[in-house]
């Protein structure tokens, strides 16, 4: 008994040694579907992503509120620690105190931009 081909056809559907064939129509559909597919899960990421991966403003710490963060920072502008902060964003040397400084100053503007004081 010989097994050459064996072909079966299920509406368009054409199952044979050479894998799975669709007529044109069957396979227009089948794209059409694809598609339909692909679009409807690209507009649900779009959908669960409006705000731009945006996680919103972040909570300031107990005792804390945007003038009072704003009023650091401008202390600290006065002090001229701005100009330390560039030092040490270009790799240069700095004294413990001014480090810690230049450090306390990045802190607060990270809680001031964060926390959307500015806005």
């Amino acid at each position: 008994m010989r097994h050459d081909t064996v072909v079966k056809s299920l509406g368009g559907f054409s199952v044979g040694d050479g894998g799975i064939s669709l007529s044109k129509d069957k396979l227009a559909c089948a794209l059409k579907g694809l598609a339909a597919a692909v679009l409807g899960l690209a507009l649900a990421g779009c959908a669960g992503n409006a705000n731009g991966g945006d996680p919103g403003p972040t909570a300031l710490s107990a005792g804390e509120t945007c003038p009072s963060i704003r009023s650091d920072l401008s202390r600290l502008d006065k002090e001229g620690v701005p100009a330390l902060v560039e030092r040490q964003n270009a790799g240069q040397k700095l004294s413990a105190a001014q480090k810690a400084k230049a450090d306390l100053y990045n802190r607060l503007l990270d809680k001031y931009l964060g926390a959307r004081c500015h806005v």
